[in-house]
């Protein structure tokens, strides 16, 4: 008969088999858990027990509700005799209203296009490829900017919407949710960093169900930024940089120090003059602080909206007191439109990062990229 020892450590072992397992439990549900998405703070793809969910944590600005969506492939939706609505999103979706110009481009690199059915101020879209689908028809015009005609919209009867909002939930789109079809906020946008921004391809490569070729797309973006950024760490010098323009009276808006746009500039190995100040968004200052600090910046790189220097001195003479000025060292990405007049810069710069940042490498570093052609900026005439 066993000892009292034995049993002892019998129990023992029992209890050691049953603590590794739920370890291991608990190590697999962190594993399921863990998150997708690496650079963008606006959206996550998390799978929990086998269940997969998007969420969206900042779908406008000081949004405070984080949407969830549970992701589904079809068929699990029927089987479930569950009907989609608007915390269930059956995949793929096979016929999608877009609201953003800067959603175009990811849905074309997946190779999703005809599977839009609406788009808003179509006049906006450079893509040709797009712009096509628009003039046969087979994209049809939803409104105009900031007013979208919910019925056309409801006469399509997409499978999803995906929305876009500056600062609250959209009434429309509110009314569309009403009306059965599913929306989910985009807030690609948002994002304080340039990687982050493109990492949204992950968002519609969930939608589409092709996550292994939106990673794929990414990863290679990824690749190349990163390298783009090495290069120009071999810079001896260190150009300084202005930026923007006045908009309105005598305010001059200009990227803040951690804006995505102060981030390029900053891997391109440059001295953005206002690279140290606090915000994401843009700064306002008065015409004089900005002349005091940047008369002498070694480039000015996008200027507002302004496309010809001509343009610049018609709306201020003093514009040409800039050494950038009177050195033709001005760069402007607006003078690169599509056929209809979208600039194409703010379509596809969000989705290809990596060109954006070659581009500024290219203008500022020359000899780093030799052979590389600008494919957003052209120097302002």
């Amino acid at each position: 008969m066993p000892n009292n020892y034995s049993i002892l450590l019998f129990f023992i072992s029992l209890m050691l088999v049953f603590s590794c397992k739920q370890e291991a439990q608990k190590e697999s549900q962190k594993s399921d858990s863990k998150s997708r998405i690496y650079h963008a703070k606006g959206f996550d793809i998390v799978s929990t027990n086998g269940i997969k969910k998007l969420q969206i944590k900042a779908a406008y600005q000081n949004a405070n509700t984080v949407f969830e969506y549970e992701v589904l492939e079809e068929k699990d939706v029927l089987d479930n005799t569950a009907t989609p609505n608007n915390e269930v999103l059956a995949v793929p979706i096979k016929s999608i209203v877009v609201t953003s110009t800067t959603h175009i481009p990811m849905v074309e690199l997946l190779q999703e296009e005809t599977a839009i059915v609406g788009f808003p101020y179509a006049q906006y879209i450079s893509s040709e490829k797009t712009s096509a689908l628009v003039a046969s028809g087979k994209i049809k015009e939803i409104g105009k900017e900031g007013s979208l005609n919910t019925e056309i919209l409801l006469d399509l009867q997409p499978e999803l919407v995906v929305g876009y909002s500056v600062s609250s939930v959209d009434k429309s789109l509110t009314m569309i949710q009403k009306a059965g079809i599913p929306v989910v906020y985009n807030g690609d946008w948002l994002e304080a960093t340039p990687l982050g921004r493109a990492e949204w391809i992950k968002f519609f490569g969930l939608l589409f169900d092709k996550e292994k070729q939106a990673d794929s797309i990414f990863n290679a973006i990824e690749t190349n930024y990163l390298k783009a950024k090495k290069i120009a760490l071999k810079a001896t010098i260190k150009p300084t940089i202005l930026s923007g323009a006045i908009m309105s009276k005598d305010i001059w808006n200009l990227p803040a120090g951690e804006s995505f746009v102060a981030q390029f500039l900053k891997d391109a190995n440059l001295d953005y003059l206002w690279g140290n100040t606090p915000g994401k968004g843009s700064l306002s200052l008065s015409f004089e602080s900005v002349f005091e600090k940047g008369k002498n910046a070694d480039f000015w790189i996008a200027p507002g909206y302004f496309s010809s220097k001509e343009q610049l001195l018609k709306s201020n003479q003093i514009y040409a007191e800039f050494e950038a000025f009177k050195n033709d060292r001005i760069y402007t990405p607006s003078t690169k439109k599509g056929k209809t007049g979208g600039v194409i810069y703010y379509e596809l710069a969000p989705t290809r990062p990596d060109l954006v940042l070659k581009d500024i490498i290219k203008i500022t570093h020359p000899n780093l990229l030799p052979n590389y052609a600008l494919t957003f900026f052209e120097k302002m005439e």
